[in-house]
């Protein structure tokens, strides 16, 4: 599938960072027709039934982004995605190096494999005290490349980078921008690299990854439809 190919409204993916499963299937219906693609990560994973809310989900007409950022050795990995293939599942994450990657998308049937570039919760005292000792966006390409490299469908990446990848990898990869914030960050927001709706796919995003500014919403609903009215926007010029 190419950019141009993507439905506008299937561009928003919402983080579904809820305690567990039937709190994630109320939050669902409350959305409704507002939001068609959710990531299930690992705080529902650690809850329990996550593979009955992934499958009443897909079941239910919606697309699911698999967050679990697979990062072990190699042959662990690639038996993991293999559970994931012929469930409905369209993306899941890996977190890991060349061997990691490349287990991976050998192993992902059906289902696209993305991986992680630098977590938009990291800023550059992060990285130093990781050891990363160069500046994000040339970690973020190196990252991209080697994923491309891999055989990797795509990447996980903080807006702020997306116009880097697109000038130096075309449309080779998918990428998928988390850290949205339509409105000014909060001081309590764990996420440092932030951009808007708008800034994410005017640089190249192909889709976004929204929760709290949703989730934490007065009306879930109307926020997620105002975000759909901002992408809608952005692809109709």
């Amino acid at each position: 599938m190419g950019r141009a190919d993507i439905p506008a409204r299937e561009r928003l993916i919402f983080a579904m960072d809820v305690p567990n499963a039937d709190a994630a299937r109320r939050l669902a219906d409350t959305l409704g027709d507002s939001v068609s693609f959710y990531k299930l990560g690992l705080e529902l994973f650690m809850a329990g039934d996550y593979f009955e809310l992934l499958e009443w989900m897909v079941g239910s007409g919606k697309k699911v982004f698999v967050d679990l950022k697979f990062f072990d050795v190699p042959a662990t990995v690639a038996a993991a995605v293999k559970r994931l293939r012929n469930r409905g599942v369209t993306f899941t994450t890996v977190h890991g190096n060349q061997s990691i990657m490349e287990a991976a998308a050998a192993a992902k049937g059906d289902v696209k494999i993305l991986a992680v570039t630098v977590l938009t919760s990291l800023d550059r005292g992060d990285l130093d005290d990781l050891g990363f000792h160069c500046d994000v966006e040339r970690l973020v390409l190196s990252r991209a490349r080697r994923a491309l490299e891999a055989g990797c469908d795509g990447v996980v990446s903080s807006g702020l980078e997306v116009q880097l990848l697109r000038e130096h990898l075309g449309d080779k990869l998918l990428v998928v921008t988390p850290g949205i914030r339509p409105v000014e960050n909060r001081p309590t927001d764990d996420q440092k690299r932030v951009v808007s709706v708008e800034q994410a796919f005017e640089s190249g995003a192909d889709y976004i990854v929204v929760g709290r500014p949703i989730r934490d919403a007065a009306d879930p609903k109307a926020a997620a439809e105002g975000i759909q009215q901002s992408v809608a926007r952005v692809f109709s010029t």
